[in-house]
C-alpha cells in the first residue's frame, strides 16, 4: 500500500521569536523534504491564549522544539498543555546536538526524535496513525 504523498499535514511548531535559530533550522529541514507537504499554523505574533488556541485547534500535530524549553518554560508548557487539552499528538524534537529532553516534557509526547529529517517526518505520520485509534 502506498502512502498518499499529496496529503498536506497541518502542523503547529513551537517558537519563541520570529528569528529563532532553532526554529528556522527546523523549518529548513521540513522545507528540504521533497515528499512531505505541510502547512505551518504557528505564528509568532500572538499575545494571548485565545490566539494560541486559534492557531492550534485545526492542526494535525503539535511539534515542540525542546531546546526552547529552558529559554521559556512557561510558554512551551502552555503549548503542551493546550495540545493535550485539544487532544493533539505531540512530537518532541530533542535539543539540537543533544540526546536528552529537558524537564518532564518527554512524558507528554506521542514521539520523541532528533533532527534527522526522515525521522521527523516518520514521527509526524506515525503519531497521527496512533492517534486515530483513540
Amino acid at each position: 500500500m502506498f502512502e498518499d504523498e499529496s496529503e498536506i499535514y497541518n502542523i503547529f511548531i513551537s517558537q519563541l521569536k520570529d528569528d529563532d535559530e532553532e526554529y528556522n533550522r527546523f523549518i529548513g529541514k521540513l522545507e528540504a523534504s521533497y515528499d512531505f507537504q505541510w502547512k505551518n499554523h504557528s505564528i509568532f505574533d500572538r499575545t494571548d491564549k485565545e490566539q494560541l488556541t486559534e492557531q492550534m485547534k485545526n492542526v494535525d500535530v503539535v511539534i515542540i522544539l525542546s531546546g526552547m524549553y529552558s529559554k521559556n518554560k512557561n510558554l512551551i508548557q502552555q503549548e503542551i498543555d493546550l495540545a493535550r487539552k485539544l487532544e493533539k499528538p505531540i512530537v518532541i524534537i530533542r535539543p539540537y546536538g543533544m540526546e536528552n529532553v529537558p524537564g518532564s516534557i518527554e512524558d507528554t509526547a506521542s514521539e520523541v526524535v532528533g533532527w534527522n529529517t526522515s525521522c521527523i517526518i516518520d514521527s509526524v505520520r506515525e503519531s497521527l496513525e496512533s492517534n486515530e485509534g483513540i
